[in-house]
Formats: structure tokens, C-alpha cells, sequence
């Protein structure tokens, strides 16, 4: 189950994605909430070359580091725009990438992320979806 202030993030990542979806191009959008309640959104970036796009959440991340600075990551979502083809026009919330979990876990190991679970999305730690992260430094 989610709160009111997850439903609010789960829907500025949707206005996010419905405001600039473009077919085989832009089909994800993020938003993330900082630990003093302002909301970062992005969208992913996709290119010819796979490898060379960047996902929604790495550009939500890259825009609280710009525009806000280190206010830290309480919650971030990620959802998918259908596309023009698919049955289900829902904008879905859909899990983060092995790379963003990555990524999510470095910037704010104590970030709740929203992940789908049925019909109702639900917010688990960053740590439950990446658990014996890999670190540079020796365990302890």
C-alpha cells in the first residue's frame, strides 16, 4: 500500500512521461521526493546505440544533483507509458532497472523506491531490491 505523498510521486512521474512520451523514444518517466519534500522528475533518454540510452531515474537523479544539490532521496518511482499498440493504456509503475537499483542504493541507501505488486503499487526499501550490494570498501 502507498501513501497520499507516494500516490502524489507516482503521479508527477506520470505527468512527466504523458507530457513528453514519443513513441520508441521517451516511454519511461521517474520522480524522486528529496527528504525536505521538493519532487524531481526526468525522463529517459533513448538512443540508436542501446547501450548509450539513460534511464528515467539516472535522469531525475542527474536534475536533484543540478537544480537542488545534496537534499538526498527519500522516494523515487519510475513509470511506463503504453505504447500506441498496446491494449492496457494504463501509465504503469514499473520496477527499476539492475543499473538504476545500482545507482539508486549509491546516491541514497536508505531510499524508498515504489514497485508494482498486482494492482497496487507498493514502496520498499532500496536495500530489499539490492540486497549484498557490492562496495569498495571492506565489510565490517
Amino acid at each position: 500500500m502507498v501513501s497520499k505523498k507516494d500516490q502524489e510521486l507516482i503521479e508527477a512521474a506520470r505527468a512527466a512521461i504523458k507530457g513528453r512520451y514519443r513513441d520508441e523514444w521517451q516511454e519511461v518517466g521517474a520522480a524522486l521526493r528529496t527528504r525536505d519534500g521538493k519532487i524531481v522528475t526526468g525522463v529517459n533518454i533513448d538512443a540508436y546505440l542501446g547501450r548509450m540510452a539513460v534511464c528515467a531515474e539516472a535522469v531525475a537523479i542527474g536534475r536533484l544533483i543540478t537544480e537542488v544539490g545534496d537534499a538526498g532521496i527519500d522516494t523515487i518511482v519510475a513509470v511506463r507509458h503504453p505504447k500506441p499498440t498496446e491494449k492496457n493504456r494504463e501509465v504503469a509503475v514499473v520496477s527499476p532497472c539492475g543499473s538504476c537499483r545500482e545507482l539508486i542504493h549509491d546516491y541514497a541507501p536508505k531510499a524508498r523506491v515504489i514497485v508494482p505488486n498486482g494492482k497496487t503499487p507498493t514502496a520498499v526499501s532500496i536495500g530489499e531490491l539490492l540486497p549484498n550490494k557490492y562496495s569498495r570498501e571492506p565489510s565490517r
